[in-house]
């Protein structure tokens, strides 16, 4: 049966002192039905430790924003944060990626045109600015690092393109070598899509193609990247319905199946994805709210557990995270529950590689919330206590070396 509340208090404290015990994954729940027990597909659940989380936040007026700059925190194995460091000289630092060594992280600066370059320090997970870069665009929202580590991938939101710039040896950027527009037919909003707009540049789980979905013009494209930096886009991409602004997608794990949320239309569209030619196609569409609730809401981000069982969407409006469980063939979607976020506007979520624990960040609210995973039901209990930083809208985990 959906629930859309949490569990009673007894049970959601004794599964807080679970988790901080480390033995909330798999509290006592059964699989659903519709999975069968075990890891999925190939899907790798890391073992638990500790890392270094890397915050992006807004910092601007013009956002109504409260952050102040790039934040370094430790999170431990029971889910405990400890603040180590402010990057108080970055504007609007939104979104984050690490290089493919994890030696080096990117952030894009929203609303400007800038992307910035930085050290990680191996012993402090201490940050040191390396180097800044035009992407030749307006708002950069979303970037990734391709598996050569030669090229970052930048999607370019207000002026409908994606750039393409050189990475040195020393984690430096270069200037642009690509900037390559979209150009589909804009969906029907007639304020949310004036002209497309790229939400995200992410590889497939085999970093063959790059999956970009377009707020803009209601469709997913995928791309190529030869070695010189030049992006080909591969057939006609796949379409949600229209008005529905495509603005997240994730892979499942064995890479046969991709996710789209739809942030208009709060909507989750279920594709096959073709691995040899990066042909994604529709299957299934499903709301990632509850049908209870009326009011407004836009969807913001979308995870898919490390063992590939659950699919996660966070809801800016209802405030909840939606989890939904993956059928073991096929790949389709059906609801378990949704979770309060305890926060306002939770523009993003991520999974720890564990599958311990999930964050979500309440934008508006500032908090960053610590959820317990259970791993045979997918269901979240809320642990500890929030941290407290400004505007938080990306979390980026890298593991701290024992």
């Amino acid at each position: 049966m959906v629930e859309q509340t949490v569990a009673d208090g007894s049970r959601r404290a004794l599964l807080a002192g679970l988790a901080l015990s480390g033995f909330a994954a798999g509290a006592g729940s059964a699989a659903p039905k519709t999975r069968a027990g075990g890891s999925r597909r190939g899907g790798k659940v890391s073992k638990a430790q500790s890392y270094y989380a890397y915050v992006g936040a807004r910092t601007t007026k013009d956002r109504g924003a409260h952050g102040d700059g790039l934040n370094v925190y430790r999170v431990d194995t029971a889910g405990r944060w400890t603040h180590l460091q402010l990057l108080a000289d970055l504007v609007n630092p939104s979104f984050l990626a690490f290089d493919r060594t994890g030696r080096f992280l990117y952030t894009v600066h929203g609303d400007l045109s800038e992307v910035t370059a930085l050290r990680i320090d191996a012993r402090t997970g201490r940050l040191e600015r390396i180097n800044q870069q035009s992407t030749e665009g307006k708002n950069p929202v979303h970037l990734v690092v391709d598996p050569t580590n030669k090229f970052l991938i930048v999607a370019n939101h207000i002026t409908s393109t994606l750039a393409v710039l050189p990475i040195n040896a020393d984690g430096s950027l270069g200037k642009l070598v690509g900037l390559t527009p979209l150009t589909g037919k804009i969906g029907p909003h007639r304020v949310e899509q004036p002209f497309p707009k790229p939400h995200q540049a992410v590889y497939d789980r085999a970093g063959r193609f790059i999956a970009v979905p377009d707020k803009g013009a209601d469709h997913t494209y995928t791309y190529s990247l030869d070695a010189q930096g030049k992006l080909t886009q591969l057939g006609p991409g796949a379409a949600s319905r229209e008005g529905a602004g495509p603005r997240r997608i994730a892979f499942s794990p064995e890479g046969g199946s991709a996710y789209i949320l739809n942030e208009l239309a709060s909507s989750i569209t279920v594709c096959s994805y073709d691995k040899a030619s990066g042909a994604l196609t529709p299957i299934q569409t499903l709301s990632s709210l509850p049908d209870t609730f009326c009011e407004d809401s836009r969807a913001a981000e979308i995870e898919i557990s490390p063992d590939g069982r659950f699919v996660y969407a966070s809801n800016r409006g209802h405030d909840s995270i939606g989890v939904f469980a993956v059928e073991a063939a096929g790949g389709r979607l059906s609801p378990v529950h949704w979770q309060p976020t305890f926060g306002k506007t939770p523009r993003f979520l991520t999974i720890d590689p564990a599958n311990r624990f999930l964050f979500a960040a309440n934008e508006e609210s500032d908090t960053i919330v610590t959820f317990a995973v259970d791993a045979g039901s997918g269901r979240l209990t809320r642990v500890g206590d929030p941290v407290n930083v400004g505007s938080p809208v990306c979390i980026v985990l890298k593991p701290i070396e024992a």
